[in-house]
């Protein structure tokens, strides 16, 4: 294995949180993107947010959870930011006087095991762009499954279950949430679609 591959591996939350503050300087305001689960459950409360566009990401449901909405047994998925594409979601802004604090707090949420790449990644706004903190997913990563078969898909939409409930509804949420924001993800749709088509859930 080479060392770059095992880099990416063993990955320290701390460590990371370092580089990202310093990344942010702590000056300004911090914003946030969010593209998943920060739009129906977010994780502060927001100064202000507006909708925002990422370009050379996109959203999918591809890396693995052990913890949240699976086992070690029997992973579930959560959707991560992968490369290409573009991604409609909402940006965050938190003020600089307790940003430090918030994003303690964010870290805890989402990287507990520095799984992902924290990026600060250039967001289009109806009110001008902004640089925000991104939670993005490589490719060589040991949790990315890259796209799944539909059949391996609906095992797991089926079965697996993690702490913070099952995949399927961290699927069925994150549509619901989006369609709040005026977002029609055409993938979700078509795996929410597929999900009701098994009679994994009741129609919304």
């Amino acid at each position: 294995m080479s060392m770059h591959h095992a880099s990416l591996i063993v990955r320290d939350p701390a460590t990371l949180l370092v580089q990202a503050r310093k990344q942010w300087g702590g000056e300004r305001d911090l914003w946030v993107f969010g593209y998943a689960s920060l739009i129906w459950r977010p994780a502060f409360d927001a100064d202000e947010h507006r909708p925002a566009t990422v370009y050379g990401y996109h959203r999918a449901l591809e890396m693995r959870s052990r913890v949240n909405r699976g086992t070690p047994e029997r992973p579930g998925l959560v959707f991560a930011l992968v490369r290409g594409g573009s991604c409609r979601g909402v940006v965050y802004r938190l003020a600089r006087h307790r940003a430090e604090a918030e994003l303690e707090s964010l870290w805890e949420r989402e990287m507990p095991t520095g799984v992902y790449d924290a990026r600060w990644l250039p967001c289009r706004t109806p009110l001008g762009a902004v640089h925000a903190l991104a939670f993005t997913l490589d490719r060589r990563s040991p949790n990315y499954t890259g796209p799944l078969p539909d059949d391996q898909m609906l095992a797991i939409l089926r079965d697996a279950t993690g702490r913070y409930g099952r995949t399927l509804d961290y699927l069925l949420d994150t549509a619901r949430g989006l369609r709040g924001c005026g977002i029609r993800d055409r993938e979700i749709e078509r795996l929410v679609a597929l999900a009701h088509h098994h009679d994994l859930s009741a129609p919304d």
